[in-house]
């Protein structure tokens, strides 16, 4: 009788699971594995939500019609996972994490900065995801008339949690066969949800909302690519590092992209329907919205919407909380990798506990977390891509684990345009989700914008200037680096004499 395959590798997908052993070292070729489609199960998994249907009321937030709402943000979905894509190919040329990776523009030490940058945005990510997934099974109960309470956000929060942080800690192989049943579970279930309310649907009201600006266009496109694609790039190879060196990088880039942006796509335009039919469910959205979501539903599918919706962020959450433990090592702490990934869980729970309980308008915490952090990671984007671009060949692994080899210790240039990119990204978005970021938004005033309430002050200018910085600053400053590097010869085996962190 022949047994179910693995998507990874065409092995037996009953073989015994165990916590996976690598952290931050080259991926041997022994355990390089699969083809560029089997890309196309994480990031879809973890991009299925029905999230991405509120997406259309976070887009509408911005003053726009239909169509130049699905435009901003099929623009923002395809784009910012096409960079994903890119920065993937760097993971099948290096087979090491993301993290590690970025140690040829940084250098070895200097690389710990974007580390920690990346680190505290996975964290985020992750912490927003479970928090959705809390409120979203509070809200079902509720409408079942089950509780919905204290006491069920709180199994609720327990109850994710620990399948995030279980399946963070287990590692590569258990997160890639849970991405493959959330993609088909998510993917059927989600299409019933269309299904089902469709009817809400009013394209007289949705064809009627008024046009907005050039500068809201740009504000939701902006918004959606954070929100999605680079959201991810930072973690982008940490998947692709297990695919053997001679995979097509044209077939990396091409599923990864696909993968990524299907299923935000497609919710994105039901999701802009919905929402544009009714103000009252745009706004419900913007508070709870998987719980506003749920709220349309008949009876008797709220308990699969349920499941599809805490899978889909779950999906997205164990795929954060892995790359989260790979950049704390980065960073430089020393511990196992699993241990990383569980004290992230620990943050996750504490931060979604704040969420859930104490935070307020979800909305608002959401997008102060994603403009904040989404410039710098941005900046480092814009590094990582251009010094990919300017490699012909693949990175010497021994030296991506020694301060003394080919890529150096600290390397000043990547970092400067980092911090540049950054301070001026931050002068150029306004943020007004909390007391302690309104100081943002100070170069809009000196550069013609009309300030903090002027006509740009929302189109998250800074996001886009601090890539284009580093993007291009990197390309005309590193070239020469990138050259030296790459006539050396080859360093010797990668684990010999390496730096471990």
């Amino acid at each position: 009788m022949t047994q179910p395959q693995d998507p990874l590798d065409g092995r037996a997908a009953d073989r015994p699971l165990q916590v996976e052993a690598h952290g931050l070292e080259v991926i041997r070729d022994a355990d390089r594995k699969g083809t560029p489609s089997t890309l196309f199960w994480p990031w879809f998994g973890a991009n299925v939500s029905p999230l991405g249907l509120g997406y259309g009321a976070f887009a509408f937030g911005f003053g726009l019609s239909f169509w130049q709402a699905l435009a901003a943000g099929t623009i923002g979905i395809v784009v910012s996972f096409l960079l994903c894509g890119f920065v993937s190919v760097a993971g099948k040329r290096g087979s090491a994490p993301t993290m590690v990776l970025s140690r040829a523009a940084y250098g070895v030490r200097g690389n710990r900065l974007p580390s920690v940058i990346s680190w505290l945005l996975t964290v985020g990510w992750e912490t927003a995801l479970i928090a959705l997934a809390t409120l979203a099974t509070a809200t079902v109960f509720s409408s079942l008339g089950w509780g919905g309470g204290t006491e069920t956000k709180v199994v609720a929060i327990m109850v994710v949690a620990a399948l995030t942080v279980i399946c963070g800690v287990m590692g590569f192989d258990l997160i890639m066969r849970l991405q493959t049943w959330i993609t088909l579970i998510g993917g059927v279930l989600t299409v019933v949800y269309v299904g089902l309310v469709a009817s809400h649907v009013r394209w007289g009201t949705v064809s009627a909302i008024p046009t907005g600006s050039a500068q809201q266009i740009i504000g939701a496109t902006v918004f959606v690519m954070t929100g999605f694609g680079l959201g991810w790039i930072n973690a982008a190879a940490d998947y692709s590092r297990y695919l053997p060196r001679t995979s097509s990088s044209l077939g990396v880039v091409g599923w990864t992209t696909f993968g990524g942006s299907l299923a935000p796509v497609l919710l994105l335009v039901f999701g802009l329907l919905l929402a544009g039919s009714s103000a009252s469910l745009s706004k419900d959205i913007s508070a709870d919205p998987i719980g506003a979501l749920a709220a349309i539903l008949p009876t008797w599918f709220l308990v699969p919407f349920a499941v599809v919706s805490v899978l889909g962020l779950v999906g997205g959450a164990v795929l954060d909380i892995y790359s989260s433990g790979l950049a704390l090592l980065s960073a430089g702490v020393r511990v196992p990798r699993y241990l990383a990934a569980f004290f992230d869980g620990l943050l996750m729970i504490a931060g979604s506990v704040y969420i859930v309980f104490f935070a307020g308008d979800f909305l608002r915490q959401f997008v102060g977390i994603l403009t904040t952090l989404g410039v710098p990671i941005a900046a480092w984007s814009g590094v990582m891509l251009a010094d990919l671009a300017l490699r012909r060949r693949d990175y010497d692994e021994g030296d991506l684990y020694r301060p003394d080899g080919r890529y150096g210790d600290v390397a000043p240039v990547p970092l400067v345009l980092t911090l540049l990119g950054t301070a001026v990204g931050w002068g150029l978005v306004t943020n007004d989700a909390a007391d302690w970021l309104t100081w943002q938004g100070y170069f809009l005033e000196p550069f013609g914008l009309g300030g903090k309430t002027g006509p740009w002050a929302y189109a998250d200018l800074g996001v886009l200037v601090a890539l284009a910085i580093a993007f291009l600053g990197t390309l005309l400053l590193g070239r020469s680096r990138v050259r030296g590097q790459e006539t050396q010869s080859p360093s010797p085996t990668p684990n010999t004499g390496v730096y471990s962190t």
